[in-house]
């Protein structure tokens, strides 16, 4: 027993008059005081009460559900009626996006409404990982808010590459290019990258080394960059070359990077979103991604 613990017999207290509960702790008695009516008619109540609504509503759990309640209440049921109601909304108004072209979608205010809030959150659920909340990308992801486009900025084009993604081995009709490794594959020494990375910069109008031989540069590229990137580096939209002349890239325009892409390649991979999605989705995926602001139009669009 704790010695500084000591029972005491039930007595009132000198000073209070209030009678202790016959415990003492190094002198010190606790006093039996009693806890006020209306806090103990509220403790009553709430036990009255708890007890009421376990009777009433599904309360208690049991190995395989739990207790109904008399009144057999369940939040999930309300759910699944709201659920099939908004699905049902939402059917009817994926039938008109369904049928429609992209062209008509972006002809009619209310379909073209549709497609905007079903792309946006597409969007928002399978694309900004890579290419961020606003489409403003990132380091080896495409800004999509700029009119600079690897495979077409067009609807259809979009509706191309996000049917069939770039590079996916396992679609038929995915965009596939691949830009060699000039420099691990042996096909250009260490002087001749660096005389062509130079002449890159020159082509998009960026300082270059004081030292660089940019005619040997241009000479290289005519031989070896010119049959994707074009004579005059403008890029190919048919086989996903860039465009080298404007200074936007995916991976960077100084030195040590244009260095590097020459000598290992490039060759990013997006999902074919065709087998993971449906139609309707892609076709309102498609009309969200042209309307960021670097969508183009269609050759019969363009005045």
């Amino acid at each position: 027993m704790d010695p500084h613990h000591e029972p005491h017999s039930h007595e009132i207290d000198a000073h209070t008059g209030i009678a202790t509960t016959g415990h003492e702790w190094d002198g010190i008695r606790e006093l039996n005081t009693p806890l006020p009516r209306w806090w103990l008619g509220i403790f009553y109540a709430t036990i009255v009460w708890s007890i009421g609504y376990w009777i009433v509503y599904p309360s208690w759990p049991l190995i395989s559900g739990a207790t109904r309640g008399v009144i057999g209440y369940a939040t999930r049921a309300a759910i699944a009626d709201d659920m099939a109601e908004l699905q049902a909304r939402r059917a009817s108004q994926a039938a008109g996006l369904t049928q429609a072209s992209l062209e008509q979608i972006k002809a009619d205010p209310n379909l073209f409404r549709i497609a905007m809030a079903q792309g946006k959150a597409a969007f928002g659920d399978n694309c900004v990982a890579c290419h961020g909340v606003g489409g403003a990308g990132g380091k080896g992801f495409p800004n999509l808010n700029d009119d600079d486009w690897l495979w077409g900025g067009t609807p259809d084009a979009i509706q191309q590459t996000l049917q069939h993604g770039i590079r996916v081995a396992t679609d038929s009709d995915t965009r596939i290019s691949q830009m060699p490794a000039f420099g691990r594959d042996g096909i250009l020494k260490r002087d001749e990258i660096v005389a062509v990375a130079n002449h890159v910069r020159a082509l998009a109008g960026l300082p270059t080394d004081a030292k660089a031989d940019l005619a040997r540069g241009r000479q290289i590229f005519a031989d070896t960059c010119a049959a994707c990137h074009g004579p005059q580096g403008k890029g190919n939209q048919e086989m996903g070359a860039p465009n080298l002349t404007d200074a936007i890239t995916l991976y960077g325009m100084d030195l040590p990077t244009i260095t590097e892409t020459i000598t290992n390649g490039r060759g990013g991979v997006m999902p074919a979103w065709g087998p993971r999605l449906d139609p309707t989705t892609i076709k309102a995926l498609t009309v969200y991604v042209h309307s960021l602001g670097g969508g183009q139009l269609d050759v019969g669009q363009r005045g």
